[in-house]
């Protein structure tokens, strides 16, 4: 019988893989855990995208961009780095043909495979805050998260980051990245990390108007089709929205729990 040997790069995708179906499949089991967690969290902050209002302008990808010091595109376009994506796709057929517009930020699932495969801790939930981040200096490039996450919503650092013309203009509150690792969105945290602490030095609640057009994404969206806030405040706008009966996650069979609600187009 012949002996197969697998490289190095072989052995860790393929045991990557393996991981990850794990991660994915065991998830059902303990979504129950989570959300007896979540009754418990001091927020609940989600993001909701209304489908019906969006018009594809990319203004959330470019902010995006632009906030969080992502890197400039790669030429292969399975290796871009988008924090928030907007996909098209075409309905029908001519002359009836209508265009469908998708909104594709992180999901900061509270039952999240991710973290569940991260070797490191290099992922990590802020239980206070609900929030799936990241340690870069902890990440080893492993791409396990990469892979257990049912929406694709990580990037890996191919090579060392380009900023190009805007290396002067980065934004000094968030960390520049290297390469090697893995990145994705956060709900713009060092946005939403002074708003906590501006309001525990005056010792108050958050305002809804504090937290709505919060992350660049949402401040810069000239339809206001994406809103953000805390779900446990029963009076916030995504409150509202989500009771609304268009509201619905994606995915939601798998367990993940996610915190990003769309509404219904119709």
């Amino acid at each position: 019988m012949e002996e197969k040997i697998l490289s190095r790069k072989e052995f860790l995708r393929l045991a990557g893989l393996g991981v990850a179906t794990l991660a994915v499949s065991s998830l059902p089991k303990k979504v129950y855990a989570y959300k007896e967690k979540k009754k418990n969290r001091k927020f609940r902050f989600v993001m909701v995208i209304d489908l019906r209002r969006c018009v594809g302008c990319h203004s959330c990808s470019i902010a995006c961009k632009v906030e969080n010091n992502v890197p400039l595109e790669l030429n292969r376009d399975d290796r871009k780095i988008f924090w928030n994506q907007v996909f098209f796709k075409e309905e029908g057929a001519y002359p009836y043909v209508k265009e469908k517009i998708f909104n594709r930020p992180c999901f900061h699932c509270d039952n999240h495979p991710c973290v569940n495969v991260c070797p490191t801790g290099a992922t990590y939930h802020d239980e206070e805050k609900g929030l799936v981040l990241q340690r870069y200096e902890r990440c080893i490039g492993c791409r396990y998260c990469a892979l257990a996450c049912p929406y694709g919503v990580r990037y890996f650092n191919w090579k060392k980051p380009d900023y190009g013309g805007r290396k002067e203009a980065l934004n000094p509150d968030v960390e520049t990245r290297y390469k090697g690792i893995i990145e994705k969105c956060t709900f713009c945290i060092h946005r939403l990390e002074r708003v906590i602490e501006k309001a525990e030095k005056e010792g108050r609640n958050i305002k809804d108007e504090e937290l709505h057009y919060l992350p660049a994404c949402v401040q810069t969206c000239m339809s206001k089709a994406r809103h953000f806030g805390d779900l446990n405040d029963p009076e916030s706008t995504v409150s509202k929205l989500v009771r609304s009966g268009r509201a619905y996650r994606l995915l939601e069979d798998l367990g993940t729990e996610p915190n990003v609600y769309y509404l219904k187009e119709a």
